[in-house]
């Protein structure tokens, strides 16, 4: 996505150098633009260009207005969300929460998908790499909110209990895939896209709302 975005923001800035009538986001520019993606990146071990170029309706429309420098019109959002909320699976058993021991190693692993993993790779969930978790990890980033507290701070005392179940819901739906609740989220659609496993997003599931997970401590 963020591959997209940097190509089509280059093509929106050569046509504005050469005043050219080619408007940023338009059908021109996204051909050029998928031109210059598959011309400077290569297939190499399991990572693979069709990656990049597999882009659906949601992403193409959140790029352009990202490209255009505009948020994304209301209307378009809440088709956008509506479209992603059919997609999420939900747990087939009912069962929402895992072991949030696991549930914390995958949030600490950034392996999987590279050109550098094995096809067998079990991939990780990185959640670190965009959130503060628990308290004890010194490291971690802050391009989305904090996640510590989780399950406390929303009053989540019995995850099993029936005052929980809209928390519990609204969690496991933003994990799967988050466009479901911000149409132009930055969060990876873990579950839609299968970068995650049901029982991966359970066991996280657990890390987040399990009152005896340290991030409920």
């Amino acid at each position: 996505m963020k591959i997209k975005r940097t190509a089509l923001a280059a093509v929106a800035g050569a046509a504005a150098i050469l005043g050219c009538a080619t408007v940023p986001g338009s059908g021109e520019a996204d051909a050029v633009a998928q031109r210059m993606v598959m011309s400077a990146f290569r297939d190499q071990g399991i990572a693979k260009v069709d990656r990049v170029a597999a882009i659906d309706e949601t992403l193409k429309e959140c790029n352009a207005a990202d490209v255009a420098g505009k948020p994304l019109d209301a209307g378009a959002a809440k088709r956008i969300e509506a479209a992603n909320l059919k997609t999420i699976k939900w747990p087939g058993d009912g069962r929402y929460l895992g072991d949030w021991k696991e549930g914390e190693k995958i949030a600490q692993s950034g392996r999987g998908l590279t050109w550098t993993d094995d096809a067998k790779t079990v991939n990780g969930g990185n959640c670190y790499n965009c959130h503060q978790i628990s308290k004890q990890e010194i490291s971690f980033g802050t391009i989305g909110p904090s996640l510590f507290n989780y399950g406390k701070i929303r009053g989540v005392a019995d995850p099993a209990s029936p005052a929980a179940q809209p928390v519990v819901q609204y969690t496991w739906g933003k994990i799967w895939n988050a466009k479901a609740y911000n149409a132009c989220s930055n969060m990876p659609r873990s579950g839609h896209m299968g970068n995650l496993s049901e029982q991966q997003i359970r066991h996280i599931m657990a890390l987040l709302l399990d009152p005896k997970s340290p991030v409920n401590q």
